[in-house]
């Protein structure tokens, strides 16, 4: 479980200090609860927000098939929820599952929304800071368009790990996820991506030791 500390270093709280989240939380009427890994957290029947404090998850999206392809992961102070999620085509749903055992913080969307009675900065600040939320995965919404947009299994992991190594500012960068759970990312299948991975590395593209990969 995090304490208030940590989560003032989540982007929702941003600005906030440690009594006030205190007391934003007493306020939202939070709740923390814990899952097993593989549970469903969340299916977007209703307007909580989530916070990851503890275990990793990841946003699926199933098709009429029933196949699930993974949109998003979150470790740590991951944040999710209706707002923060676009939707899929129509029979498509979306559901938020443990990866590994979870600790989640909801907080009421509508008490985010409702300005309280004393018109408060700290909660002036917390609708600042969803509205950057939201803006950030509308900008990886595009990011993700553009891996997907990609012909082959090789341009798509290249424009992934160009993305990668661009968010850290450097040639050698780390997956955010498992191997298997990349090639959901850029929905191909597991076994021709490790392919193109092999041809990859003996051409020298790109140098790999576990998650962490060097794009020359």
């Amino acid at each position: 479980m995090q304490n208030n500390q940590e989560l003032t270093r989540n982007p929702l709280f941003d600005g906030i200090s440690c009594v006030e989240c205190q007391e934003m939380l007493t306020c939202f009427q939070a709740v923390r609860k814990s899952f097993r890994a593989d549970e469903l957290i969340y299916d977007f029947n209703n307007d909580a927000v989530g916070i990851v404090e503890q275990g990793e998850a990841a946003l699926l999206r199933i098709d009429e098939e029933g196949i699930s392809t993974v949109l998003e992961t979150f470790g740590p102070g991951g944040v999710f929820g209706k707002t923060l999620a676009f939707a899929g085509a129509v029979g498509d749903s979306l559901e938020v599952v443990c990866q590994t055992p979870c600790e989640v913080l909801f907080l009421d969307y509508a008490h985010i929304l409702s300005r309280c009675e004393h018109a408060c900065q700290r909660h002036s600040i917390l609708v600042q800071n969803m509205l950057r939320l939201m803006a950030d995965k509308a900008q990886a919404l595009s990011q993700r368009v553009d891996v997907l947009s990609r012909r082959s299994i090789r341009e798509k992991l290249l424009c992934y790990f160009r993305q990668l190594s661009h968010q850290a500012d450097n040639n050698t960068f780390t997956l955010p996820f498992s191997l298997s759970t990349l090639a959901d990312y850029i929905a191909t299948d597991r076994s021709a991506m490790m392919r193109e991975l092999k041809h990859l590395r003996e051409q020298g593209v790109v140098r790999s030791s576990g998650r962490q990969f060097t794009i020359q």
